[in-house]
């Protein structure tokens, strides 16, 4: 009896557990996906209704604001066109070569190794805003203005990357796995792109959603480097229609482009969030 008392005890101390978990985990959700429903609640709402408070309720004039936005003289599919070539490329060489430098410290002894790690993760305490203006007088030098380069190709260079790259291989990639790949006769780069790339997957995938959300935001380089408005990326072209003339200014349209900028990063995490999962269950059944 007071077995089954005791096993009892621990299965509702178990579910009353569960029942919290699950309970604070709603209230997490909710708040989070809030203020994407007042977003998109605003995208349908006029100008005047905006200016006259806050609803939940939709209202109609979502193909109006978009309409009214198309009809602006700011290009807002350039503008889409232009974030999403910066972002992806962004990401996809920040993931490789960040990837491609922590395996190189991870796999390899030299001299230098014990300085290079520390001097990597010096690097991540130091501001843009600290190195912009050197930044911006070398791009003008190199005549790289109005040009995607410099917004792209300074992204292989990341720290913070590079730091979680090697972390996830300390625990994840074993040299013995890398060492049975040379002795069979396979060369670096097939090993790291045939058998590293494939292990490090869940990594790179959370990598990737952050670096392209990070590139995608990003407005303060793409401010200094485009001026023209066919080369502006999308959060450059958000704070041009927010200052507009106070004549010319509509929230409702302010509302539908900063939602028609959230759907690409969206898409983004829904392709690559099933690696995540992936990658949780497969540490769960290792450890």
């Amino acid at each position: 009896m007071e077995n089954n008392n005791q096993t009892n005890s621990k299965g509702i101390g178990i579910h009353a557990r569960r029942v919290i978990a699950y309970a604070v985990l709603c209230i997490i959700t909710f708040f989070c996906l809030f203020w994407f429903y007042v977003l998109f609640i605003n995208a349908t709402r006029s100008n005047g209704e905006l200016q006259s408070g806050f609803t939940l309720a939709p209202s109609t004039h979502l193909i109006e604001n978009w309409k009214n936005l198309l009809a602006g003289t700011l290009p807002v599919w350039n503008g889409m066109l232009n974030s999403l070539i910066v972002a992806a490329l962004s990401a996809t060489l920040c993931v490789y070569f960040s990837t491609m430098t922590a395996y190189a410290i991870h796999a390899y002894d030299f001299k230098a190794k014990r300085f290079i790690y520390p001097f990597i993760l010096m690097i991540m305490m130091i501001p843009t805003q600290v190195t912009a203006l050197g930044f911006v007088q070398l791009i003008t030098k190199m005549k790289l203005m109005d040009s995607f380069i410099p917004l792209i190709v300074p992204s292989i260079a990341a720290p913070v990357t590079f730091f979680y790259m090697k972390q996830y291989m300390e625990s994840s990639l074993p040299l013995s796995l890398i060492e049975a790949a040379r002795i069979d006769g396979s060369g670096e780069f097939r090993t790291f792109n045939s058998i590293v790339l494939p292990l490090m997957k869940p990594a790179i995938a959370v990598q990737a959603i952050f670096t392209f959300v990070s590139s995608w935001n990003n407005y303060f380089v793409p401010a200094l480097i485009l001026h023209d408005d066919k080369k502006k990326t999308l959060p450059i072209l958000i704070a041009q229609l927010r200052a507009a003339d106070w004549l010319k200014f509509d929230m409702g349209q302010v509302y539908v482009m900063i939602a028609f900028s959230i759907f690409p990063v969206i898409i983004v995490y829904l392709i690559l969030s099933k690696h995540i999962v992936q990658g949780v269950a497969l540490g769960s059944v290792k450890g």
